[in-house]
């Protein structure tokens, strides 16, 4: 079987992969969906010891040069940007090759402003070597979280009032390019993400309850997580995974909510597992003024 709306004798997906788990469940994804991949592993984030698993090349983050070369050997036309990358300084970015040097005054402009801005404008830059930049979801949506709990337990009204809170504020501070994650409790907004990702906002709200900053009762509250409004989706996708769910559960939430279709789900049984264990939910809710 071959991925979807792609062509039979399409070649491999080159899939440039930060940190994390989820460089490597679209890799599985399309593996098993019949499309070859090709890892390139940057330096000092992706993980070696799952990178090995895959045909891959390693690469320093400001090496376009070497990308290129090697993505038209491997006969790569598609690529995926997926997994954790923090936007590097112009120190890291004295690693640069040639073709990097050559496109370095373009891609200066995008380096200024939010990272849909900067990846937005790193896309164009690929797409004018001749590459087609691809969602991870577009080549397997079967990673994308569902509409409805995904396990035993379902958001309550207070829950589902909470949701609707955190999916106006982040449509708000959307445009403004900060982050795609909010945490609100009885309608009141606690944590906002930002710079630090999912993980540490999520520290952050149990270290608010530890030192009672933020007195909800244990099993009050929800993580949100949306898109933000105009964003190009062919990258930087909402995520979610099993550290997630811990990061729930330790800050004393009732559960995490998300854009149904809009949001990627890594181990999504071991996400299952965990939520019922702590009794929390995991929920996928339609697109506001969608048609669902």
């Amino acid at each position: 079987m071959t991925a979807p709306g792609l062509p039979a004798d399409a070649g491999p997906v080159a899939i440039i992969c930060g940190g994390g788990t989820f460089p490597f469940t679209v890799a599985d994804a399309l593996v098993n969906s019949g499309r070859g991949v090709v890892l390139f592993a940057l330096r000092g984030w992706a993980d070696p010891e799952r990178v090995k698993n895959y045909p891959h090349h390693w690469a320093h983050v400001a090496q376009l040069g070497r990308f290129l070369r090697l993505a038209r050997r491997e006969g790569c036309r598609d690529v995926i940007f997926i997994g954790t990358v923090l936007r590097p300084s112009f120190g890291q970015l004295l690693k640069f090759d040639l073709a990097t040097l050559r496109a370095l005054p373009g891609a200066i402009r995008h380096f200024y402003g939010g990272d849909n801005h900067l990846l937005t404008g790193m896309a164009r830059l690929l797409e004018g070597h001749g590459f087609r930049l691809v969602g991870a979801h577009e080549v397997a949506p079967e990673i994308l979280v569902p509409e409805g709990p995904l396990g035993r337990v379902a958001p309550s009204a207070a829950d589902r009032a909470d949701i609707a809170q955190g999916l106006d504020v982040l449509r708000t501070i959307g445009p403004l390019d900060i982050g795609q994650g909010v945490v609100v409790a009885n309608r009141h907004v606690i944590a906002v993400e930002a710079a630090e990702g999912t993980d540490e906002m999520l520290r952050r709200v149990a270290e608010l309850r530890q030192n009672n900053r933020f007195r909800a009762p244990l099993g009050t509250g929800v993580l949100v997580k949306a898109p933000k409004p105009g964003q190009d989706r062919r990258f930087d996708l909402p995520s979610i995974g099993p550290r997630t769910v811990d990061g729930v559960a330790a800050a004393g939430l009732a559960g995490l909510a998300v854009i149904a279709g809009g949001t990627i789900v890594a181990e999504p049984q071991i996400v299952v597992q965990k939520a019922d264990r702590a009794k929390i939910f995991v929920a996928g809710f339609p697109e506001p003024g969608s048609a669902a």
